[in-house]
């Protein structure tokens, strides 16, 4: 995480928090000729349309007022989104029962890409179990990227 990133998650927490909800991730980066800084929020029944508009208007106040980018940019404020990314460890805790796909950096049997649901996270690795029944733990080091995928059925199993 950049600094202007870390600067501007510091910021949007308490706003977050007083809606709700929680700092999921925040992005800061240039597409193109523009730069966007995307904070991205989480709570646990899902985050609505009026949470983003609240966030935003809040966020903008204070950016304007702390003013920590020099570039101008596009701030936009959303959910995650039902396929995200999964990088911290409370996010990997919240997902725990949900479908996930797991980029490995390394091959393994054959595969560098795999799903399953999510049984367990610890600070050595993480389980899944495969369509198949398998359990495979895969190490922190082994982990190239999680990601949840949406499968069309609602809740956790």
């Amino acid at each position: 995480m950049s600094k202007i990133e870390k600067t501007v998650e510091d910021l949007a927490a308490p706003i977050a928090a007083a809606a709700g909800l929680r700092i999921y991730d925040v992005e800061y980066k240039k597409e193109g000729p523009d730069w966007f800084l995307r904070v991205f929020l989480y709570g646990e029944t899902g985050v609505t349309l009026d949470d983003c508009e609240t966030v935003s208007r809040a966020l903008s106040d204070v950016l304007d007022q702390e003013d920590p980018i020099q570039d101008a940019y596009c701030l936009e404020v959303s959910s995650p989104g039902l396929e995200r990314i999964l990088k911290r460890p409370w996010h990997f805790e919240t997902a725990i029962g949900e479908w996930v796909e797991v980029r490995l950096y390394a091959p393994l049997d054959g595969k560098k890409s795999l799903q399953g649901t999510l049984r367990h996270y610890g600070e050595d690795g993480i389980i899944i179990e495969t369509e198949e029944d398998q359990e495979l733990k895969l190490a922190n080091g082994q982990i190239a990227q999680v990601r949840t995928v949406f499968s069309g059925t609602s809740g956790k199993d």
